[in-house]
This record gives C-alpha cells, sequence and structure tokens, in this order.
C-alpha cells in the first residue's frame, strides 16, 4: 500500500508517519518545512521537500501512483487567517484542491483530509455532532469547511473516495506554539521559565483536547475503514476550561502557576467539544489517552 503524507514532517503528520510505518507500508512524505521539523521525519519514509502549490505536484503523483493520500499541510494560524485572508486561502483552499486534482488525475482511491472543529465557530450544544450547524468565525474554519464541500462533489464526479477527519484541540509531543492546540505547548515554556500564563478571555473558555497519537490512529482507521464517505468528529467528548487546564498543568509540573487574562482574541469561539460517536461506530476508532497522561507526556517531551 502506498501512502502520501502532506505535511508528514509537521507536528500531527510526523505522528501519523509514524504509524503508518508500524503498519509497515509504503510510506513517503511531502512538506516543503515552513513549520514542519525535519527532525520530525520517520527515517523509513521518503521525503520530498514540496509545497502543495507546485506545479511539480502532479508529476510527484504521476511517478509514484499512490493509493493513498492524508492530507495535513495547511495554514493553521485562526490569527493569520484574519490577517492574511489572501494567504490563508492561497494554501488551505487552492493548495488542497492542487492535490484533490492530482488524486483525481492518477487514480487515487481515498483521501483523508484534516479539517477541523473551527468549521462549527460557536456551538449552541455541546457536545456537537457532525449535523450541527456550520458557522465559522474565522478564514481557517471556513477554508476547511470550504473543503469540506469540494469532497463530495470529487466523489461523485469522480469516484473519489474521502474521510474529512474534524480535529478537536490536538496536543501531544513535538507539538510547536502554532496551530490550535499550540496552547498547551505555550503554557508549558511559560510555566517552566517561570514566567505568568497569558490566557486571552476570562478561562472559562472550553477546548475538547485531545492526545496526538489518538489524532494519528483515526487517521489510520479512516484509511483501511469500509465505511462510507462522510465527515467524522475526532475528539473525546470532554469539554476542559483554560482554568481547569492552567490547574492540571500546575500539578504536573509541581509549580504555583501567576495567571494573566489578557482581552479575548478575534475569532476565538467559547465553548467547544465533539461527539465523537460516528468515528467510533463507523471507523471504529477510539480515544485511548486521557487528558493528565497526554499532558505529562508532552511537558516531559519539552522540559
Amino acid at each position: 500500500m502506498r501512502i502520501l503524507v502532506t505535511g508528514g514532517a509537521g507536528f500531527i503528520g510526523s505522528h501519523i508517519v509514524d504509524q503508518l510505518i508500524d503498519h509497515r507500508w509504503d510510506v513517503t512524505v511531502i512538506d516543503n518545512l515552513s513549520t514542519g521539523l525535519k527532525s520530525n521525519l520517520n527515517k523509513k519514509a521518503r521525503f520530498i521537500p514540496m509545497d502543495i502549490r507546485s506545479t511539480q505536484v502532479l508529476e510527484l503523483f504521476r511517478e509514484s501512483c499512490f493509493d493513498y493520500v492524508i492530507h495535513q499541510a495547511a495554514q493553521t494560524m485562526v490569527p493569520r487567517s484574519l490577517k492574511e485572508p489572501l494567504y490563508d486561502c492561497d494554501v488551505n483552499i487552492l493548495g488542497t484542491v492542487t492535490i484533490l486534482e492530482a488524486c483525481r488525475l492518477t487514480g487515487v482511491k481515498k483521501i483523508i483530509f484534516a479539517s477541523s472543529a473551527a468549521v462549527y465557530g460557536d456551538a449552541v450544544a455541546v457536545p456537537i455532532n457532525e449535523g450541527a450547524m456550520t458557522c465559522p468565525s474565522s478564514f481557517y474554519g471556513l477554508s476547511k469547511l470550504v473543503i469540506e464541500k469540494y469532497l463530495p462533489l470529487y466523489y461523485q464526479q469522480f469516484g473519489l473516495e474521502y474521510a474529512a477527519l474534524r480535529y478537536a484541540n490536538v496536543y501531544g509531543e513535538r507539538q510547536g506554539d502554532a496551530g490550535e492546540g499550540g496552547v498547551i505547548s505555550i503554557f508549558i515554556r511559560q510555566i517552566c521559565a517561570k514566567r505568568p500564563v497569558e490566557i486571552f478571555g476570562d478561562g472559562g473558555q472550553t477546548r475538547d483536547f485531545i492526545y496526538v497519537g489518538d489524532i494519528a490512529a483515526a487517521n489510520v482507521a479512516a484509511v483501511t475503514a469500509t465505511s462510507p464517505e462522510g465527515l467524522y468528529n475526532i475528539g473525546t467528548q470532554t469539554e476542559t476550561s483554560i482554568n481547569e487546564l492552567i490547574t492540571i498543568m500546575g500539578k504536573i509540573t509541581g509549580q504555583d502557576v501567576e495567571v494573566r487574562y489578557c482581552p479575548a482574541r478575534q475569532g476565538d469561539i467559547y465553548r467547544s467539544a465533539l461527539d465523537h460517536s460516528a468515528a467510533v461506530s463507523l471507523l471504529g476508532w477510539q480515544t485511548k489517552t486521557r487528558l493528565y497522561e497526554g499532558l505529562e507526556r508532552t511537558y516531559l517531551s519539552l522540559v
């Protein structure tokens, strides 16, 4: 089985690659290393430095005859999407359509797309299921939602099978400060440096924090599942407030954490947790890592 992972040198992508290699599949990674790191790369995977917007993408697909594509490469920063909507569109929409076209023209069987809880915006009821109204409050969330509309059309018109995985807030080893889950990495660095932890808003806002190993396992499950094409929430179904998160991190680090509250940021949602029952029943996937355990692993990887 030949699998391409876009963004495979990144935080989430590299963990996916590791699990694919554990299955002894033939894995190729493309990454422009704008946020990914060579040190994240699994040595058993073939690495090609390449941007998903490159004109060389189609040539690579034709040479490699991939069976599956796991598409992780993206612009993941909500604030940057609001400051630079054109760039966000270029990477997340036009870049992804470049990948979809390469899949169509070379007979790829299925694409697994990294979507986001950001497509929902501020939810009325939590946990959110896949049938909930989508109303993104950032261009990042909107760009993910736009691709979710492309996928069924590519399936209807060209037979390209797909699964769109709506990630909750991902954290774990190799995480940088960027992206939706980067707050955990930021907090750990601030705590270790004995600096005040800065919280945007009142700290009552909640997120569904999910360990990166569980996210990687969901991608592997989506590759092998015979379930119908569709959208799948990948989260823990649990709300954790930022204030609660700080309390847990204080216990893990053994430090008294000083908190500094800052004005809420534009585009940030207040409550979020994802109903993952569809992924459990149709993909045969389950979360395995409790929050305290995952945070402890993340902390130990950074100190």
